[in-house]
């Protein structure tokens, strides 16, 4: 967490962990993609086989008796990746993309492991060679965005989210990513909108939702905010939301008050 506070503007350094807690129930995970679906699956630029189908040590040995065939070492920086073993995701990922530095999967993979290291400058590097202007892939625009979000240069990430929106208009994820921007900005008006947008179109994302309750509790909703991030949920996962949701709006207050 601390490559990312560094890197992110004092509001990004409050919100995007609490946003994390609040979506996934307080998982250690603090990748790009966790926090906002940024990079989420069914890319165009992804295999479709996932890294939950095969168990880690097969994937281990599978990479290491292949480990200059591309499709392989993305599955297991995946796999890497997902079981929070961040720094070995980079270090598979950057060898493949040595080795295949042409290979657009690669880029993407490697982008995605970079930005759960908390690499976001280099992630969104490498994010811009994963496509190209001519054939531009939405995911990859909207964890561009996510990047430079985390870097403080919203209205920049801004412009990522606009173009993602021009390929698939009214896509929760980038919509969602879109609102957490302007929440960055403290514009919490327009990150409503947005944000209910994205609810709107997919209710039942976790994430969405999160986001969705996070801003609604910041102008002082609480009520509507305790409904939304407990829905669906069963009543010991429904009372850790609700009580993480209490202690990200407290903190909240307490920095207001100290400023």
């Amino acid at each position: 967490m601390s490559k990312r506070s560094s890197l992110a503007s004092p509001p990004a350094r409050f919100l995007l962990p609490a946003l994390l807690v609040l979506a996934l129930g307080g998982c250690q995970t603090t990748g790009l993609e966790d926090v906002t679906g940024a990079l989420g699956g069914g890319s165009k630029s992804e295999p479709a086989a996932t890294a939950d189908a095969r168990p880690m040590d097969a994937l281990r040995e599978c990479y290491r008796a292949k480990p200059s065939d591309p499709n392989v070492a993305l599955e297991y920086g995946k796999a890497l990746r997902e079981s929070g073993q961040r720094a070995q995701a980079v270090a598979v990922m950057e060898q493949a993309v040595l080795a295949h530095p042409s290979n657009k999967a690669l880029l993407a993979g490697y982008g995605r492991a970079l930005a759960d290291n908390g690499n976001f400058q280099q992630a969104f590097d490498v994010l811009s060679r994963a496509h190209t202007p001519e054939d531009p892939d939405w995911r990859i625009l909207s964890a561009q965005g996510a990047a430079l979000d985390q870097l403080g240069r919203n209205e920049e990430a801004q412009q990522y989210y606009a173009a993602a929106l021009k390929i698939v208009p009214d896509e929760p994820t980038v919509l969602s990513n879109l609102g957490l921007s302007y929440m960055l900005q403290n514009n919490l008006s327009k990150a409503e909108q947005v944000l209910g947008r994205a609810h709107q179109r997919n209710q039942n994302d976790a994430r969405v939702r999160a986001n969705f309750a996070l801003v609604l509790g910041l102008q002082g909703r609480e009520a509507e905010a305790e409904i939304l991030v407990k829905a669906d949920l069963p009543p010991d996962q429904a009372a850790a939301k609700v009580t993480a949701l209490r202690q990200l709006l407290s903190k909240k207050q307490q920095q207001r008050a100290e400023k």
